[in-house]
């Protein structure tokens, strides 16, 4: 298949075209790299674009006869949507409009969309499965959850075929160390984690008082090899007539920041110099997904997603190009 990913020289996006190279198929990535690496498009040609300059993209579906969309494409930051929720709006909802109305003027009727589980918002049970309210309480949660109603109303009016998956925590690097995670600044755990002792950042630890086994946020990390296989199953499902619906994507099992943080020192021979800090407002003590719903209709699992592999992978990466 021909497939068009953008954000495809992000982090994730550049696991997932990888992934799709591998499997035979032909993808072409769509990023106008103000946050995505050009040393990360390896696999298929660029086109150095936004996905809100519409007419680009029209031009881009046709000219490589692309047959599906996988859009990762957005702004991820949560504490930078709540000081700056405008560009977030923009960015993630109405340059998706466009990018669909482009789909829409080419005759592609397939996306995959790359959600998130800050759609549902505060976690009113553990593990939350996609029957779960839907009440995000920042910024970019909600511009994710409008680009899903967006498609669920295109795919009534239009015929759009899509798939969301809602997924957790994005963790750990290639395993073949092509490809990592890499963001300025570094707002997640684990590569700040391992920044940390490597002596290049700080790290603070927000809340040792939640009602966890050891008192610090428990979250639900999910390899990025097992993310991007689940978008190239979810491609193939589209492809093969199925229906549009919202999955989540998660091990189902949740690890602690004090787990994570023990894991890096047992992985590096290192000590961490972790600074407890108070909780973070809107920090929940639990984000933990219910996956089955994945594994029934993809017929798909997590592989790489115990703690060791995802530690080692990211450290063996982030040593090599720190």
């Amino acid at each position: 298949m021909n497939i068009l990913v953008t954000g495809g020289a992000g982090y994730i996006g550049s696991h997932t075209v990888k992934e799709l190279a591998l499997a035979g198929h032909n993808p072409v990535v769509l990023d106008d790299l103000s946050r995505g690496h050009r040393s990360n498009v390896k696999w298929g040609p660029l086109v150095e674009a936004r996905c809100g300059d519409e007419q680009r993209v029209y031009e881009a579906l046709v000219e490589h006869k692309i047959e599906a969309v996988i859009h990762f494409a957005a702004f991820a930051y949560v504490g930078e949507s709540v000081h700056s929720p405008r560009m977030y709006f923009e960015n993630n909802f109405v340059q998706t409009l466009q990018l669909v109305n482009a789909m829409h003027r080419a005759g592609v009727r397939r996306i995959v969309f790359s959600s998130t589980c800050a759609t549902y918002g505060d976690a009113k049970t553990v593990p939350i499965d996609e029957t779960h309210p839907q009440l995000p309480v920042s910024p970019y949660g909600e511009s994710k959850l409008m680009v899903e109603r967006l498609l669920a109303a295109s795919g009534i009016a239009e015929g759009l075929q899509w798939v969301a998956l809602r997924y957790f925590n994005a963790s750990g690097a290639d395993l073949d160390g092509e490809l990592g995670e890499e963001h300025d600044p570094e707002p997640h755990l684990i590569p700040r984690a391992i920044l940390s002792v490597l002596g290049k950042a700080e790290l603070k630890v927000f809340g040792t008082d939640y009602p966890t086994p050891d008192g610090t946020a428990v979250r639900d990390y999910i390899h990025v090899k097992d993310l991007a296989s689940a978008h190239l199953k979810a491609v193939q499902y589209l492809m093969d007539g199925g229906e549009s619906l919202a999955m989540n994507l998660g091990t189902g099992k949740g690890s602690s920041v004090l787990e994570i943080i023990h894991a890096i020192e047992k992985c590096s021979g290192r000590k961490s110099s972790a600074e407890m800090a108070p909780r973070r407002e809107g920090d929940p003590p639990e984000l933990v997904a219910d996956p089955r719903l994945a594994r029934r209709v993809l017929n798909w699992e997590c592989r790489h997603s115990d703690i060791d592999t995802v530690v080692s992978s990211a450290w063996r990466w982030h040593t090599r190009n720190a």
